[in-house]
């Protein structure tokens, strides 16, 4: 005996569907319309790919966060990659050394466009405790960083607002803005073309 199909959103008894999860739109007998760019961000920031860059401690709190107890892939964060060009997430976790940091930015050059970066912890974000010569004093003097999670090592549940807070930003970015004047500037402020 064949077992009955479930799907996220169930229509029982012919009862209107509560689509308040979905972005706006308009909604009739059989279909749903809406803005292509609120519907493009809202896939997006429900299936994103991230790309761990871990180097020490910040690392073993992202395992913790990928785990069953916290479960990361509540957010469509499932699929952690270790391929640039497969990703569009980076999350920066631990100490980066400043050798490290044009390994850094050629991963974050290699993968596509759009493409979103977390600091994880105090050395991502600031150097944390290792304010000498040899450590960078945040990976924002390299590459452009979208959310920064603060913490020595951050709690999984520090780790998941800053995921949350990549959703909110992912979904709310406009397919032009890429192509802006101002995300140019950005970009070359960088030395990234």
């Amino acid at each position: 005996m064949a077992r009955p199909v479930q799907f996220n959103v169930k229509n029982e008894g012919g009862k209107k569907v509560d689509i308040s999860q979905f972005p706006g739109g308009y909604q009739g007998e059989g279909f749903f319309a809406g803005k292509m760019s609120e519907l493009v961000g809202w896939g997006r920031s429900n299936s994103l790919w991230p790309l761990p860059f871990a180097t020490s401690c910040c690392g073993i709190e992202f395992m913790a966060t990928m785990a069953s107890h916290y479960d990361l892939a509540r957010f469509g964060s499932e699929r952690v990659g270790f391929s640039p060009r497969q990703c569009d997430l980076l999350m920066v976790m631990g100490t980066i050394a400043k050798k490290m940091g044009p390994v850094l930015k050629q991963v974050y050059l290699q993968m596509a466009e759009p493409r979103w970066v977390i600091a994880v912890g105090a050395c991502a974000s600031s150097g944390g405790i290792f304010d000498t010569y040899s450590v960078l004093q945040g990976i924002d003097q390299i590459i452009p960083v979208d959310v920064y999670v603060p913490g020595c090592p951050p709690r999984p549940e520090a780790i998941i607002d800053g995921v949350m807070k990549v959703q909110d930003l992912v979904g709310q970015e406009s397919l032009r803005r890429r192509n802006s004047e101002q995300y140019k500037a950005l970009m070359e402020s960088y030395g990234i073309e």
